[in-house]
């Protein structure tokens, strides 16, 4: 349970600095508090899509993984981010990702931050 919620963390400070860094990344809200349960709400969404979808999409494209010594990865990180962006449309949180070379650009900062966060933060079950 400890590592679930670590894991978010480092997810929700993961696409917090990928909003801050990036315009076309929003996330709205009418406070900060609002802000903060947004971002969880959209770091446990990411979560859940990288969990389910990924190692599918991860699967399917094996040779492509082969052909590309995993450059790949960028692109799956972006397909990732775009989809919880779309599923976060679809449940009403104010979360939004405009456009493919963001979000390839959005995935790259969120998988660099995402690891140096989970290096950082303790790791116990």
């Amino acid at each position: 349970m400890k590592n679930f919620v670590v894991k978010t963390i480092a997810n929700a400070g993961a696409l917090a600095v990928a909003i801050w860094l990036l315009q076309d990344i929003t996330l709205t809200g009418d406070d900060t508090g609002r802000k903060v349960l947004t971002l969880i709400v959209v770091a446990l969404l990411f979560g859940l899509v990288n969990f389910l979808v990924k190692p599918v999409v991860k699967l399917l494209t094996f040779p492509l993984f082969i052909l590309t010594l995993g450059l790949i990865t960028l692109v799956v990180n972006a397909l990732m981010l775009l989809l919880t962006s779309w599923l976060a449309d679809v449940l009403d949180v104010s979360f939004h990702v405009e456009g493919f070379w963001t979000a390839v650009l959005g995935g790259l900062i969120i998988s660099v931050v995402s690891w140096a966060l989970n290096v950082v933060l303790p790791d116990e079950d």
